[in-house]
């Protein structure tokens, strides 16, 4: 919200002249020219070329959860982002979509409904759970709100892994309204005006569809009375209120959209898998949200796609050992070219985890020959470790936990030194986090996930709090 008395423009002039300095200020300029409209346009023109540029139905269902992750982004970012609500339930709609449409498409119930009418369903009765849960929200903020709608979300994967013999009074046999743990197999493919859609790569164009249409009603929502109403009760909403803003109208009807988005994605989701399953929709999948829409910076549309790419993309970036090992040494190349000034400090040390690698291998070479006689994860960098990186033969496991314990130590060392004593502790520091990935982390593709997104999380929340492409929070002085 705009400061009273303060002209914020003059007030950021010095922020955006130093945005435009660098050797990437005039690309940064042009873009800036380019309107979001074609910006917008010109993303969906790359994103429609994907599924002819590979034959591989792997890298296509990639891309399909790319797009899943996308609008769960985008709705978690209305109730989240804009409205200021923390909504810890709203993996619950995505499974509650996924559901009612099994319910209306499936053998379950022996109902064979048009995609069109299925769809319809699923999205008004999203909407109107997802009103229903924002009802406790006139009365709880913060945790207390956070505490309830996540414990909706427990109860629904109770209720889904459980309902398959509810027993009526009315019914002799028990109902099977979930089908357990087992799920609802089966579901039929979707038929969009008379088009079926039998593949993944269909389903893709579906979603891109989907996708267009719902950021670009999401952007005009935004500018609209109603998205300044969101930001205002977002800041403030003691001072919306009493600004006449129907704040809690406006919560209801953030539930509601989110839920909405939701459920549409749900069913989509159901129709892609051709089955649901209660293990689709734990706690997991909302962390994964969320972290997508931390990374990418809440309350930005922009940002909530740019942190479901990441999201989304990255672990299966790193389900084969030469793309992990890729990935590791791009981004810390990245994080040192962003954060280190000048860049002949960098060369040198960059120069000096080299020269120190080879000092440590020729060391363990000559006291402990078995320490160097391990094998890498192989790939096409592997052979550029052969007389740098230190791999055991025996114990690989131990002495990884051992220097994982030590890197710890090692970057919580550095967040605490200034100067010279940090360059130098730098070089040790990137060779056992080099050390540990190659013998550790690369072989155990779950575990560097986790860490992997632990890691960018609490560097993006130390470095950025708002995201990479959120904008900072103005708080004014008390």
């Amino acid at each position: 919200m705009p400061r009273i008395g303060t002209d914020e423009w003059v007030e950021q002039q010095e922020l955006r002249t130093e945005y435009y300095t660098g050797l990437t200020a005039p690309a940064r300029r042009a873009f800036d020219r380019v309107g979001p409209g074609p910006r917008f346009f010109a993303f969906l023109g790359i994103c429609a070329l994907f599924p002819f540029l590979t034959d591989s139905p792997f890298l296509i269902r990639v891309g399909v959860n790319v797009l899943l992750f996308a609008l769960l982004a985008l709705g978690l970012n209305i109730v989240v982002g804009w409205a200021g609500l923390l909504d810890l339930g709203y993996v619950a709609f995505y499974g509650f979509g996924a559901y009612t449409y099994a319910w209306v498409s499936s053998g379950q119930f022996d109902i064979h409904l048009p995609t069109e009418l299925a769809i319809l369903i699923v999205v008004t009765a999203s909407a109107l759970l997802g009103l229903l849960l924002g009802l406790p929200s006139w009365r709880l903020v913060g945790d207390y709100l956070a505490i309830t709608t996540l414990f909706f979300a427990q109860i629904f994967v109770e209720l889904t892994t459980n309902l398959d013999r509810l027993q009526l009074p009315w019914m002799d046999e028990p109902l099977d309204l979930t089908g357990g743990p087992n799920g609802i197999p089966g579901i039929d493919r979707m038929q969009i005006l008379g088009i079926e859609l039998p593949g993944v790569r269909d389903y893709f164009f579906l979603l891109l569809i989907v996708f267009a249409l719902v950021v670009i009603g999401l952007y005009y929502v935004n500018e609209s009375r109603t998205g300044r109403g969101w930001r205002a009760s977002r800041e403030d909403p003691l001072a919306a209120e009493l600004m006449t803003t129907p704040v809690n109208r406006l919560k209801l009807l953030a539930f509601a959209m989110g839920a909405a988005i939701a459920g549409l994605s749900g069913s989509i989701f159901a129709a892609v898998q051709t089955g649901v399953f209660p293990q689709n929709f734990e706690v997991v999948l909302l962390i994964m949200i969320y972290a997508a829409l931390i990374l990418g910076g809440a309350g930005s549309i922009s940002g909530a796609i740019l942190g479901a790419i990441i999201v989304a993309s990255v672990p299966e970036i790193l389900r084969t050992p030469e793309n992990a090992r890729f990935l590791f040494y791009a981004a810390a190349i990245a994080v040192l070219v962003a954060t280190m000034r000048p860049w002949q400090r960098l060369a040198v040390v960059v120069g000096a985890v080299v020269a120190f690698g080879v000092v440590v291998y020729q060391l363990v070479a000559l006291a402990w020959p078995e320490g160097v006689e391990g094998e890498t994860a192989g790939g096409r960098f592997s052979g550029l470790l052969g007389s740098w990186m230190v791999i055991p033969a025996e114990n690989q496991e131990l002495i990884g936990n051992i220097a994982f314990v030590l890197l710890v130590a090692g970057v919580l060392a550095l967040t605490q030194l200034r100067g010279d004593a940090r360059v130098m502790l730098l070089v040790p520091t990137l060779y056992l986090a080099s050390f540990v990935w190659e013998n550790r982390l690369i072989a155990q593709p779950s575990v560097t996930r986790q860490l992997l997104f632990g890691a960018i999380l609490v560097a993006m929340m130390t470095r950025r709090p708002h995201g990479l492409l959120g904008t900072p929070r103005v708080e004014n002085p008390v």
